[in-house]
């Protein structure tokens, strides 16, 4: 079979279907996309809202308590406190509904959506961690999302195994973090990117196995080193204390420096670790895995992104998973295996089109928060052979009478789920995140856009007139609004004004640093900033005289130094 370019439904752009993405489609069963692999991404991520929270009422007959939830109040949907979700009172199986072969799938499915209760956040054994979502197994979390195993964290996204960190973005095995990105095995290390197994140090990039290092890039093994440079203990110490870092305005300086310093570092075309014939970035023990972003353990997949420890195998088109197998379009299955078209699905098999379905549960075909059942169509339940005899009928109608959302993209049995009927404003998801657009770019592509709430509050101090050292900031700041530096004229979902929490004033304290002049969510996205695109490029080794070529995340327009791993190693090791 020979590759077959494409173009897609969406931007109108080619794209290329090859002899192996064929043998894969045929073998789950599945038409080839008519989306391009990066349409398909943003599509699979606007149906995933992580870090936008509300309260909203719980909609559960005898409720009337308010509950931290992912959908606001202006979604016409029904919304569950996770805990009576998660008991044995809840029945999902009530809102059951016949198939109507008059009608497109998608429109059946979206009305049983709708009523449908759904859990507020997603979270298993969470302690004193309400104000988290897609959390498991953590303890005094404020504003972490995405993440396993944390304790004592605030304000960060994709961590997993860490304590006592603050600001942090792809990091894990780690204890007393300060605005770190896909930072491993660390303690105490602050401002640093790519550092592994680093200690007591700041300003680290792409630094290994290193201790009181200091605005360094592309170490291994050292101690006292400040831009590159030896230093004695003593000299290290002097140096460091001048710098007087609990001043914002001294670590504002400072940052300004090491930034057009790294600007001259050389930087390896792709970080792949202990990986064999991948493509992508952040690649860590992964085997024959293409067009892949931020995965560990992970084999035989293309076009996923973020796999977490455990990986997963023979996977396509799947964002933020733990061990899934032969999975297809999903977003956020964990332990799903010949599961297609999923969203926030855990230990689930051999079903398509389910949306927060759990716990063992099996063939089930355009479901809604089932847990442990299975031969169910529309929340109703079947027996095996009336279900297998009546799935291929349904497949065959989504092709006979698709779903045509108000653009005129044609949903056929092989496609998502249309974005227009996500509960989500773009704005409000992932999507905007890593494929970032304003209003008039969301509504013009046809997605939805949510505008800002009115908040009721009283600025108690400005920006300017945050206090430069953290050794004069009183305890009652907690008690204070404080104004976004960016005054919500960015396009961060800024929320022009922040709290500091009491947990988090100590750890400013006990690590002398100064307090941020921005809000969480603007923190969030300088940091997403500062990481690669889920893009590929083909260019050349720019060590002079190499004439290898790479597939790297480095845009060619970029001004950073691109080595192939070869030159790389020479340079660095």
């Amino acid at each position: 079979m020979n590759p077959e370019t494409r173009i897609c439904q969406n931007c109108k752009n080619d794209f290329i279907i090859e002899p192996n993405d064929f043998s894969f489609y045929e073998k789950i069963k599945v038409p080839p996309p008519t989306f391009c692999p990066e349409c398909r991404m943003i599509r699979r991520m606007i149906w995933r809202n992580v870090r936008n929270l509300y309260k909203t009422n719980c909609s559960i007959e005898g409720h009337s308590e308010k509950v931290i939830s992912v959908y606001s109040n202006d979604k016409d949907l029904k919304v569950s406190d996770k805990e009576f979700w998660w008991s044995d009172k809840f029945d999902p199986l009530v809102y059951g509904k016949d198939y109507d072969f008059s009608k497109p799938f998608f429109i059946q499915f979206f009305d049983l959506f709708k009523e449908v209760p759904l859990p507020n956040v997603g979270g298993i054994n969470m302690i004193n961690s309400d104000y988290t979502n897609m959390t498991i197994d953590s303890k005094n979390c404020y504003l972490v999302f995405s993440a396993n195993r944390n304790e004592n964290c605030c304000y960060s996204d994709g961590i997993n195994d860490c304590k006592n960190s603050l600001d942090l973005l792809s990091s894990r095995n780690s204890d007393l973090l300060y605005e770190c990105i896909d930072c491993n095995n660390c303690f105490n290390v602050y401002l640093s990117i790519k550092a592994s197994i680093c200690i007591d140090s700041m300003f680290l990039y792409n630094c290994k196995n290193c201790s009181n290092c200091f605005g360094c890039w592309n170490l291994r093994n050292k101690q006292y080193y400040i831009f590159n440079e030896k230093y004695t203990k003593e000299e290290y110490f002097e140096k460091i204390k001048s710098l007087k870092l609990n001043s914002f305005i001294n670590l504002e300086k400072i940052k300004g420096i090491y930034k057009n310093k790294l600007l001259k570092s050389i930087r390896k075309f792709a970080d792949i670790t202990n990986s064999k014939d991948v493509s992508g970035n952040s690649i860590e023990h992964s085997h024959n895995c293409h067009n892949s972003f931020d995965i560990y353990e992970t084999n035989n997949s293309k076009y996923v992104w973020r796999f977490l420890k455990g990986g997963g195998s023979d996977n396509y088109d799947i964002t933020t998973a733990t061990s899934p197998e032969l999975c297809y379009e999903c977003n956020g299955p964990g332990s799903a295996s010949n599961t297609k078209f999923g969203v926030a699905i855990s230990n689930t098999s051999d079903s398509s089109f389910i949306y927060s379905c759990v716990s063992n549960s099996r063939n089930l075909f355009g479901c809604v928060g089932l847990n442990s059942k299975q031969y169910c169509i529309l929340n109703k339940q079947y027996t095996k052979e009336q279900y297998e005899e009546l799935v291929p009928k349904i497949i065959k109608h989504m092709s006979d009478q698709p779903y045509i959302d108000s653009c005129g993209r044609v949903y056929k049995y092989g496609e998502f789920f249309p974005s227009e009927l996500s509960p989500f404003a773009y704005n409000e998801t992932v999507a905007q995140e890593y494929f970032p657009l304003n209003k008039e770019q969301a509504i013009e592509q046809g997605y939805k856009w949510k505008d800002k709430e009115e908040r009721n509050y009283n600025i108690d101090i400005y920006s300017k007139d945050i206090p430069d050292d953290i050794n004069d900031v009183n305890d009652d700041i907690t008690t204070k609004i404080i104004e976004c530096d960016h005054k919500g004229e960015c396009n961060q979902q800024c929320t022009e004004a922040f709290r500091i929490i009491p947990e988090e004033l100590s750890f400013y304290k006990r690590m002398n640093l100064p307090l941020p002049h921005l809000c969480p969510n603007c923190r969030h996205y300088e940091r997403l900033s500062q990481r690669n695109p889920m893009k590929l490029w083909h260019r050349s080794c720019m060590k002079e005289g190499c004439t290898n070529t790479f597939e790297t995340s480095y845009a060619p327009d970029r001004p950073e130094i691109v080595y192939c791993e070869k030159c790389y190693q020479n340079e660095v090791y």
